[in-house]
């Protein structure tokens, strides 16, 4: 009861706190509606400056969050890529900020088209806990470069990680710039109710219609990047070593927790054998032992550990082979929240297994008899956010391709789309809406401001009224057809 009512007294300061940041973003944006190359450029080396030198605190930080975070994935697949997206940032932001000249058609000469791209004002973001570093810096990143004011809800499940984020945000711009808020559920959900001028929201996709229909009553455009369960083929040809390989390392980093990580395998019914023996060699291979192998992340809290053990139960009580890859054999069920990798053969649709995002390390394999099943299969699920190929045949690359739908895609590879500056992230259909990343980030937090300009002639008096005229009859004659 008493823990209650203090969650309750803090939740009501921080929406309090929310509202009172809202308004003085909203001024300052009044103030400074467009922030010149040489602010934006500046806030950017001011954020990778405090990233870098708070390196090792970042690591800890997000280890005691998870129990055990491999901090090698954590420099892999948050840090680096967040330094990396600012470089790439900081290189080409003078470029984007230029206004695109455009066509003017003879009907509308003398004059020009420009598409100027304004800051939109305050942009909200909502963060996961699952790589809560970099899916927090990554939309920031483009939204300081895009001019904008920034509000930053992080996660209630990464505590550590959060509070560590608010301090280093606060001693590095003012809170009428930059903002963290921290909060359980109700925070979050006052806080997508707020009227931002565009909000990026990541994590599950019932989350995301929630979001979403709260955005609606601001009509506040939204950025939903949300998951869904990410396919990985395998080919009749490919080497298999060289598909397991990849697979492993997509589904084994951060213990599967990752939104684009392989989420069911489609194998040649006669090849499954082999990668089920492949995928445990590659695996031993990268994590000899477990238990207490910093490399191996652990489940980040005790919900998600028991949510991952009851699709576990319930495959097996469905007829499913559930096969533990436990390399050492260790003991896992003993005071630590490390799950093993299970692969699940014979999977079928009244699996939960089958039915929604896994975000943990099991992995199902399917079972087909020529590509086209494979694709057909994908194409009667609602469309996922990353899809994974391997086969080096090029004329199949190109089927898949064009034959399938997903917000990203890799040949021969898993998760590294998402690591190129120069591509756009983001989902389709029941996956999100929506990209950043790169200049599609500076893009989507921008407003694209089309111009049309004339100066002392007016060729346009031509086609005033009176109607009827010979210039009317030569104009319609002319443009007409």
């Amino acid at each position: 009861m008493v823990a209650n009512v203090v969650q309750l007294t803090e939740s009501k300061k921080q929406i309090q706190y929310t509202g009172r940041i809202f308004e003085e973003q909203r001024l300052a944006f009044r103030r400074n509606t467009m922030p010149s190359l040489t602010e934006r450029t500046e806030n950017l080396k001011r954020l990778k400056r405090v990233l870098l030198k708070n390196e090792a605190r970042i690591l800890e930080t997000i280890d005691r969050d998870f129990s055990c975070r491999s901090k090698d994935e954590t420099l892999i697949a948050e840090l680096m890529p967040s330094v990396q997206g600012i470089n790439y940032a900081l290189k080409h932001l003078d470029d984007w900020m230029k206004p695109s000249k455009r066509n003017v058609s003879i009907l509308f000469q003398p004059a020009s088209n420009k598409v100027h791209y304004q800051p939109l004002g305050v942009v909200g973001i909502i963060v996961p806990w699952n790589y809560p570093l970099f899916l927090a810096i990554g939309p920031l990143v483009a939204a300081l470069a895009a001019g904008n004011r920034v509000m930053i809800k992080m996660s209630e499940f990464t505590p550590h990680t959060s509070a560590l984020i608010k301090e280093l945000v606060e001693t590095t711009f003012p809170q009428d710039l930059v903002a963290v808020i921290i909060g359980e559920a109700d925070v979050a959900a006052d806080f997508a109710s707020r009227a931002f001028d565009h909000l990026l929201f990541t994590g599950s996709t019932s989350v995301g219609k929630l979001v979403m229909r709260a955005a609606a009553e601001n009509l506040t455009p939204v950025t939903l990047e949300l998951g869904g369960k990410s396919p990985a083929i395998i080919s009749a040809d490919v080497p298999m070593s060289d598909a397991a390989q990849r697979i492993a390392f997509g589904k084994a980093i951060n213990a599967g927790q990752t939104c684009v990580a392989p989420d069911y395998v489609l194998c040649p019914a006669d090849r499954v054998q082999t990668f089920v023996d492949e995928f445990r060699t590659q695996f031993a291979t990268m994590y000899p032992s477990l238990r207490d192998n910093d490399d191996y992340t652990a489940i980040i809290n005790e919900r998600q550990y028991q949510r991952l053990q009851g699709y576990l139960d319930d495959a097996r009580e469905k007829g499913a082979d559930v096969i533990e890859i436990n390399p050492a054999q260790e003991n896992m069920k003993d005071g630590t929240r490390k799950l093993p990798v299970h692969l699940v053969l014979k999977a079928t649709e009244d699996m939960k297994v089958m039915q929604d995002e896994i975000f943990g390390p099991i992995l199902p394999v399917v079972s087909y008899s020529n590509i086209d099943e494979a694709i057909n299969y994908i194409n009667d699920q609602p469309r996922p956010l990353s899809l994974y190929y391997f086969g080096y045949e090029r004329d199949q690359q190109e089927h898949v391709v064009t034959q399938t739908h997903s917000g990203g895609m890799c040949i021969n590879d898993t998760l590294m789309h998402v690591a190129q500056d120069d591509l756009p992230f983001g989902g389709v259909g029941a996956s999100g809406m929506g990209h950043y990343h790169g200049k599609e980030g500076f893009l989507t937090f921008s407003h694209a401001r089309a111009i049309f300009s004339k100066q002392r002639f007016n060729s346009g008096k031509f086609v005033y009224a009176p109607h009827g005229t010979a210039m009317h009859k030569m104009v319609y004659k002319m443009f007409i057809r």
